[in-house]
């Protein structure tokens, strides 16, 4: 995709949340199919490499000995290339399939220790995903699949049909209420799967690559969408996709798998600016700079006698956002984190960053 992310990071330097703030927690969280999985657990084989596993034993540790957390109302994104792991994941948090270890829990209710029926309320009232293949009931009209996961829940029809118009329109579907999903285009049909995950109001939002399968502009599209719904509604917010510019553009965090594991952890900018081993540096290396990075990795200390009376910016302004304002001001900027002083930047350093993604 050709798409560069433009959105400004939200979590300069977040860290991990307040148990109170936490809206997911997943604790070394284990996936290994084949023969005996649960065996391997506790042996010196759990801490072999996907490859080496495989040979020895044929089971495949798809997930291995992941742990992080999500804040209320972040955008929290996993990525990786395929096989990495990822999808089976987002399965996991869910429990569409069985973890061979492990703890997940949302919103304090542990998900990995319900029982079925509880899982089910879990599932219906703290949970919904949105998946690339829309799934939406072909017999139905666009109203009544908005409506569906309240119907479930046994919602008076009232309530679900007023619940489910205010969806549609909030996502922009005024006017096809009483259109069949065959005759909506592929965007259109992903908005009534967005509508329908909303209606419930859940507690996390999952998304497995939702918009793989639709055209660039449509997926373009698509994302601004989910950049425009979190603001307006701020769901906490977890996205699988394989797409390096649509976690960019969309993620608060990042989390990066290869192989089952976790190789780094971190906002757009942190990822962009230090990554963590070649694997990412490789992911990194034709991001445009200036769109990511936030004044906070430009930033410098005040030379002898420079004049600190120029504008006032904070560091979590983005680069290219911020050039206009620092190329035109005749004195240093003044970045600040909240009201601490961190230092300045000057025509120099944004051209910096500007010059250094334009060489060869």
């Amino acid at each position: 995709m050709n798409t560069v992310a433009t959105a400004e990071p939200s979590s300069a330097g977040r860290s991990a949340p307040a148990p109170e703030d936490t809206a997911l927690r997943v604790e070394g969280l284990w996936k290994i199919f084949g023969p005996k999985a649960d065996k391997i657990m506790g042996t010196a084989q759990a801490d072999l490499s996907r490859q080496e596993l495989l040979s020895q034993t044929g089971c495949l540790a798809a997930v291995k000995d992941i742990s992080f957390e999500v804040a209320r109302g972040e955008v929290f994104v996993i990525m990786g290339l395929s096989g990495s792991g990822k999808s089976t994941l987002v399965r996991l948090l869910t429990r569409l399939i069985e973890p061979t270890a492990g703890r997940v829990t949302i919103n304090g209710e542990d998900v990995t220790q319900a029982s079925t029926t509880k899982l089910r309320t879990l599932r219906r009232k703290h949970m919904s995903m949105v998946f690339q293949q829309f799934g939406l009931l072909p017999h139905r009209k666009v109203i009544d699949n908005v409506a569906y996961g309240l119907e479930v829940r046994g919602e008076a029809k009232a309530v679900r049909q007023a619940r489910a118009q205010e969806m549609v329109e909030l996502v922009g579907l005024s006017g096809y209420e009483q259109s069949f999903p065959d005759q909506l285009s592929g965007g259109m049909q992903q908005r009534v799967g967005l509508a329908r995950a909303l209606a419930v109001d859940p507690e996390v939002l999952f998304f497995d690559e939702p918009f793989s399968a639709l055209d660039p502009l449509i997926r373009r599209d698509m994302q601004n969408e989910v950049v425009r719904l979190h603001e307006e509604v701020g769901k906490t917010m977890v996205f699988i996709t394989h797409d390096l510019q649509e976690a960019l553009k969309i993620g608060d965090r990042i989390l990066i798998m290869r192989d089952g594991e976790i190789v780094q952890v971190g906002t757009p900018a942190e990822v962009v600016a230090n990554p963590a081993d070649d694997y990412v540096r490789d992911f990194v290396s034709e991001v445009p700079r200036s769109h990511v990075l936030t004044l906070r990795y430009v930033v410098r200390q005040p030379r002898p006698g420079e004049a600190l009376d120029g504008p006032i910016m904070q560091a979590d302004q983005v680069v290219r956002s911020a050039a206009g304002q620092v190329l035109h001001s005749s004195l240093p900027v003044r970045v600040f984190d909240g009201e601490d002083f961190l230092g300045v930047v000057d025509d120099d350093d944004i051209l910096r960053v500007v010059v250094a993604e334009e060489a060869p």
